[in-house]
């Protein structure tokens, strides 16, 4: 059966210093993130259990189970690379125009994403995605780490809001850490993964009117 496993980051702990500290960066990747890859592997044994002895009586748990530690590990997987050492400015070419088609400019990109992770409620992420259907880029509030996200929508840039991306350093000032990482951003990644979402087709019928 595959396994999860974990990233390698790409980069030294201590490299996205000042603006995230090695310290954390270690806790948040080695413990918190390598949690949760743990834990879905575990969870995934326990399904293939459970449809060998034909025992479903479990499966809501499981399921619910699964879509966290899964979703946490995707998720996780897409900030390491979302970030780097020297990262941050602006994008340039067509992610830049449809950042501007759809925000209006990356100032006000800027101001609603950051105003989404701030206003989560508890536990999440803050995302912008692109929307298949539309053909646009949306932000959104994830909550935990699986529920709020449109179906199709595909993540681009990602920021963790749970208190343990920012607590050690930042303690209760997470609108510091939120405004922090827009010095890191590696635009070159974002682009990437616009450029492959752009490609996706939903094969469902067009429901949109421009």
């Amino acid at each position: 059966m595959a396994k999860y496993v974990l990233p390698d980051l790409g980069y030294d702990y201590a490299s996205l210093e000042p603006h995230i500290s090695g310290k954390l960066m270690e806790l948040h990747h080695n413990k918190h993130h390598a949690a949760y890859v743990k834990k879905a592997n575990e969870t995934m044994e326990q399904l293939d259990e459970a449809r060998d002895k034909g025992d479903f009586t479990r499966i809501g748990g499981l399921e619910k189970a699964l879509a966290f530690n899964l979703s946490g590990h995707v998720l996780h997987s897409i900030f390491w690379r979302n970030l780097t050492p020297k990262g941050g400015g602006r994008p340039t070419g067509e992610l830049l125009d449809a950042i501007e088609g759809d925000f209006g400019s990356f100032d006000k990109l800027k101001a609603q994403l950051t105003s989404v992770a701030s206003t989560i409620m508890g536990s999440g992420w803050a995302a912008l995605v692109y929307e298949p259907l539309s053909s646009r880029l949306l932000t959104c509030q994830i909550y935990d780490h699986q529920s709020n996200l449109a179906q199709g929508g595909l993540p681009l840039l990602v920021i963790d809001a749970w208190e343990h991306a920012y607590y050690l350093q930042y303690q209760n000032q997470k609108e510091a850490f939120f405004d922090a990482v827009w010095n890191l951003w590696s635009w070159d990644d974002v682009t990437t993964r616009f450029e492959s979402a752009s490609e996706v087709d939903l094969m469902v019928p067009q429901t949109v009117e421009r």
